[in-house]
C-alpha cells in the first residue's frame, strides 16, 4: 500500500489513525531540509523513478560510464529496494559510492529514509546525488525527497500505454526517459504516440529516448539533468 497510515488498538476498542495528509506534510517538511542541505553543499539531487525492470540501474551505470573516470568521486547514489543490496553493489563496482536503502515492504522511499541514509554517506566533493527509488509507478510520486529533478523511466518492453495509464507519476516528472530503445524493433511501441500522451499529462516534461546498451541518448540525458 502507498498510504503510510498507522493505527493502534487500545482498550475499549478505540482506534487511532494518523492521517496520510499529516504524514505527507511531515515528509515535505523534511524534504525541504534535505533540499536546503544539498543546495548549501552545491549538490544536485536527482530522484529516479520507474517500475521494476524499467532499467533504472542500467541507466545509472550508463551515465557513470560516460562520466570522466577521474571525477567519479563527484557522484553518489542512494539505492532503494525492498530487499538485497544488489543494485548498490552494481554501482559500487562502477567506482561510485552507493548506499543501499532497504525498505522491507514499503513501495517507495520517503524523506526520512533518505535523511537517515545520508548519515552514512560522505558528501564531500559530491556534485550530483542520484536517488534510485523503489520500483513502482504510483507510490514514489507522492513522497518528495528534497531532490531538484524527478526522472521517470518507462521501458520499451513495458508498452507505450504506461504513461497514460499511470498519469500520477508523469505529472511529477521533469524528464521522462524511454529506456531500452535498442529493443524497439522487437516491440510494438509507438514512440510518437507515447510522447503525445506524456505531453497531454505534463507539457513541461522532457521526453528522451535512451539505450543503456548502445549509449543512445545518454549524453543528452546528462545535459538535461544538469540544466
Amino acid at each position: 500500500m502507498c498510504e503510510e497510515t498507522h493505527s493502534h488498538q487500545h482498550s475499549g476498542h478505540r482506534l487511532v489513525v494518523e492521517p496520510q495528509q499529516s504524514l505527507l506534510s511531515n515528509n515535505d517538511h523534511l524534504a525541504a531540509h534535505i533540499r536546503k542541505r544539498l543546495d548549501n553543499l552545491g549538490i544536485r539531487g536527482i530522484n529516479l523513478m520507474g517500475s521494476p525492470g524499467s532499467g533504472k540501474t542500467a541507466l545509472l551505470e550508463a551515465l557513470i560510464d560516460q562520466y570522466p573516470h577521474g571525477n567519479l568521486a563527484e557522484l553518489a547514489v542512494l539505492e532503494g529496494d525492498l530487499a538485497t543490496s544488489r543494485d548498490a553493489d552494481r554501482i559500487n563496482n562502477r567506482g561510485v559510492k552507493a548506499q543501499q536503502i532497504t525498505t522491507g515492504s514499503a513501495c517507495h522511499l520517503s524523506a526520512s529514509m533518505v535523511a537517515e541514509a545520508l548519515i552514512g554517506v560522505s558528501l564531500e566533493g559530491v556534485k550530483t546525488l542520484f536517488i534510485e527509488n523503489v520500483g513502482n509507478l504510483v507510490c514514489p510520486s507522492k513522497f518528495a525527497l528534497g531532490t531538484h529533478k524527478n526522472v521517470v523511466a518507462v521501458s520499451i518492453p513495458e508498452g507505450d500505454d504506461k504513461p497514460i495509464k499511470y498519469p500520477v507519476m508523469i505529472r511529477v516528472a521533469d524528464i521522462v526517459v524511454l529506456t531500452k530503445a535498442d529493443l524497439l524493433p522487437h516491440f510494438d511501441f509507438n514512440v510518437e504516440r507515447c510522447r503525445q500522451e506524456i505531453e497531454q499529462i505534463n507539457h513541461h516534461a522532457q521526453v528522451l529516448v535512451t539505450s543503456a546498451k548502445t549509449g543512445e541518448g545518454i549524453s543528452e540525458l546528462w545535459q538535461e539533468l544538469q540544466s
